[in-house]
């Protein structure tokens, strides 16, 4: 579920973001759908303009956390933006070692993130399934 403000400011995001070759507007929209078909689920969506649009499904079943991913679109240069799909470290596994170990990097905890730069199918999918791991975690708390 998400609330309207939060819907309306991520649809601006999309809206105003030029895409380019790499198609990484298109991987977060559909890392977003993703996460919208998952149950329970809340949003939060945070704007940093010139650092970083922050996606954070939170489930309901959560209590000592806010958020179960971080889905970040790096705003560091907005003709090439890039994403960051992060994720408490003991909440997922990472079995083909596709992501990097952030210590403190994910609201002061130990974090595990995956960063994409263009489309690839691949790793989509691989962070799709991360994503549901955490959910799962998530749930489970």
């Amino acid at each position: 579920m998400i609330d309207a403000k939060t819907n309306q400011d991520i649809n601006s995001l999309i809206e105003t973001w030029q895409d380019k070759a790499t198609k990484t507007k298109e991987a977060f929209i559909r890392i977003k759908s993703f996460l919208d078909r998952m149950e329970h689920v809340s949003f939060d969506f945070n704007t940093r303009s010139g650092v970083s649009y922050s996606l954070r499904p939170r489930h309901q079943n959560q209590k000592d956390r806010t958020l179960f991913a971080m889905v970040d679109v790096i705003d560091d240069d907005p003709s090439d933006r890039w994403l960051s799909v992060c994720f408490y470290g003991e909440m997922i596994t990472d079995p083909e070692g596709k992501g990097d170990i952030v210590p403190g990097g994910l609201m002061g905890e130990d974090g595990h993130c995956f960063d994409l730069d263009s489309w690839d199918d691949e790793l989509l999918a691989y962070i799709e399934e991360r994503l549901s791991e955490a959910y799962r975690a998530a749930a489970a708390e």
